[in-house]
């Protein structure tokens, strides 16, 4: 339950102001004089009526504001000169939630319903016209909605404030990962790149000579050759913002031609529509795939791939299956790759699914609800 200042829940706060209200109209109705004995009764209903509905101002407060009006009004016309402070509360109340042109409304409703009400019980118009304005007095009305009025707008400035902060944390955030992708660039490819082409001349120059090759200059060859693949990956996800345009279904078919170039026998098949798909679905649908063809190129030593995309009404389905040397039964260490497409995926409110498949290969499977509201 939420809890507002000492502690105290909203509810029971909103109760006690009731009932403390209510109490207060009831005793100084049974302090005062009035005429109509006979209505004795129904001005008691009505004034602790209008106190005890002020418990719901906050879940309803245009009713609250009419229930308390016509309380004030009835205890008025059977002769009870009694303020109106449940309606100054649903005043503050209304205007608070914003209902201005309805409490602008129901006030001026007021002004001219109290006097008609207090003529009904005294019969004189003079004297029903100084009750009713010592009812409900124009200063108060004005207070309680501007006091209503000031408390909506320091918490529409209090709710835009923290959307501001989180917005320049956001824009800080972003540039530091830029500033990062900077330094890495600077710092780092260059010197891969001079690893990997030195390498490279050298198994090309002993292989010219008919020397036979090192293992360790193979193994820094391809070191440097998987080194500078991570560092551009990484540099890309760095560099993921808004400026760079985002990847997403369309996108799907480069990557699969481009497995298809470096000797996969990759498929492709998206059914359904594709439109409506959110951004953030559309952008994982992408990764999950980019990541799948790349495991498979790099590690799994299969000839073949098949990516299938269902693209249903509350959902998208993504399959990847391959013909690698993956087989049922030998546990698997998920990598960084496998561990990122995961946790995509669970933030989305989606399922992951990566492991062997009977028939050998490996299979990544992933079902993402296509919220609209992503």
């Amino acid at each position: 339950m939420d809890k507002g200042r000492f502690g105290v829940p909203p509810g029971v706060r909103d109760w006690a102001i009731a009932v403390g209200v209510a109490a207060a109209l009831l005793a100084t109705g049974l302090a005062g004089q009035h005429p109509s004995q006979d209505r004795d009764l129904l001005g008691y209903a009505l004034l602790t009526a209008g106190g005890l509905t002020l418990a719901a101002r906050r879940r309803a407060p245009v009713p609250v504001l009419a229930v308390t009006g016509a309380c004030a009004v009835g205890y008025q016309a059977a002769g009870f000169d009694v303020p109106a402070v449940a309606y100054l509360f649903a005043v503050y109340a209304a205007m608070r939630a914003g209902h201005r042109t309805v409490t602008v409304a129901a006030s001026v409703t007021m002004l001219g319903a109290l006097p008609l009400a207090a003529l009904i019980s005294l019969h004189d118009t003079r004297e029903a016209f100084a009750q009713a304005r010592g009812a409900l007095e124009l200063a108060w009305l004005i207070a309680a909605g501007a006091a209503g009025e000031a408390l909506r707008q320091a918490e529409r400035r209090a709710d835009e404030a923290e959307r501001t902060r989180e917005e320049t944390a956001r824009r800080r955030a972003d540039e530091e990962r830029l500033h990062i992708a900077r330094e890495l660039h600077d710092s780092l490819t260059h010197q891969i790149s001079i690893i990997k082409v030195q390498a490279e001349v050298a198994v090309h120059v002993a292989r010219r000579r008919g020397e036979r090759v090192p293992e360790t200059l193979l193994a820094i060859q391809e070191a440097g050759r998987e080194a500078s693949r991570e560092l551009r990956a990484t540099l890309e996800a760095l560099r993921d913002d808004d400026i760079t345009p985002p990847r997403g279904l369309d996108d799907v078919p480069e990557l699969v031609e481009r497995a298809r170039a470096i000797g996969l026998d990759a498929t492709l098949t998206i059914e359904g529509p594709r439109h409506g798909v959110p951004a953030a679905v559309d952008r994982t649908v992408y990764r999950i795939v980019q990541e799948s063809l790349t495991n498979i190129a790099r590690h799994a030593a299969a000839g073949t791939a098949s990516v299938r995309i269902d693209c249903r009404p509350d959902a998208l389905a993504v399959r990847i299956d391959d013909d690698g040397k993956a087989t049922p039964g030998i546990a698997t260490v998920p990598g960084v790759g496998l561990l990122g497409m995961r946790e995509r995926v669970t933030a989305l409110g989606g399922r992951l699914r990566a492991e062997p498949r009977g028939e050998g290969g490996f299979t990544v499977q992933a079902e993402l609800p296509v919220d609209q509201t992503s």
